[in-house]
């Protein structure tokens, strides 16, 4: 039910050109333009790749009729600040200047991602909205990578523990920034909770588990977001830990989570 197609794009200006997965529903005609998601993979900012979120794109496409991109970036420590979020950006822009080309409504396109590739998203969403484009239907950030500062409650309290423990973090944190790695001179496109102004957003749905570190900087993140006015869907799934959609697809928590963003989907793009 669904079609994917490799391609090859134009990166930053002075950077690599970006290689990206485009997933459409088969039969797809160009002509009928249908809401668009840009999808960002996780991996702490060291690993991974754009392969690793097929399963939860290709469920979104075949269910929502949408048109999805995922973006192969570059990753750390290689490739420090700015180059991960500056990639996903120019590929982003790519997206929207071809929407037409691809079948999709410039005016109804999502970013997401998970972990890092959430933490990402909400960056690409500070550059989008700090760079006058492209205009941006909605974030949809899964347990995202937000705070390098590891301060948190819940940063303390996933030491050693769970599927992405504090100390994994404190590495991808060191990959990314280097000197500035857990300072609060951090730029904020990279750790989006050094964002000092959070206004002009497009509308966030932002979850996480309780059972996971990522969990104070979440809620503070989407917390920052209404004290703007802005709208911002926060879930916090009890019992959950890092990745849980992934780890445990058939557990009843995880059916929950699919429901919750697939109807907040549903509302942002007008399905």
């Amino acid at each position: 039910p669904v079609r994917a197609e490799e391609r090859t794009i134009p990166g930053p200006e002075g950077a690599p050109d970006l290689q990206i997965t485009i997933f459409s529903p088969a039969g797809h005609d160009a002509t009928a333009a249908v809401p668009g998601l840009y999808d960002i993979h996780g991996g702490g900012m060291m690993v991974g790749h754009r392969y690793m979120d097929n399963e939860r794109l290709i469920a979104l496409v075949a269910e929502l009729r949408v048109v999805a991109v995922s973006v192969e970036y570059r990753l750390t420590p290689e490739n420090p600040d700015p180059a991960p979020v500056e990639d996903c950006y120019a590929g982003l822009v790519w997206f929207a200047d071809h929407a037409a080309e691809l079948g999709v409504d410039a005016s109804r396109i999502v970013v997401m991602g998970g972990s890092a590739g959430g933490g990402l998203a909400a960056g690409v969403s500070l550059l989008a909205r700090d760079r006058k484009g492209p205009a941006l239907a909605g974030q949809l950030l899964l347990c995202p990578m937000l705070d390098n500062t590891n301060t948190t409650v819940s940063s303390h309290q996933y030491a050693g523990l769970g599927t992405w423990p504090r100390e994994a973090n404190l590495v991808g944190w060191k990959c990314l920034l280097g000197e500035k790695a857990y300072s609060l001179s951090a730029s904020p496109y990279a750790a989006p909770a050094r964002a000092e102004d959070l206004s002009g957003l497009p509308p966030a749905f932002v979850e996480a588990g309780s059972a996971e570190m990522f969990r104070d900087e979440d809620v503070e993140y989407a917390t920052r977001i209404w004290a703007t006015g802005g709208r911002a869907e926060l879930h916090i799934w009890g019992g959950g830990f890092h990745g849980f959609d992934v780890f445990a697809p058939g557990a009843e928590i995880t059916r929950a989570a699919l429901a919750a963003r697939s109807s907040w989907l549903r509302r942002v793009l007008g399905l």
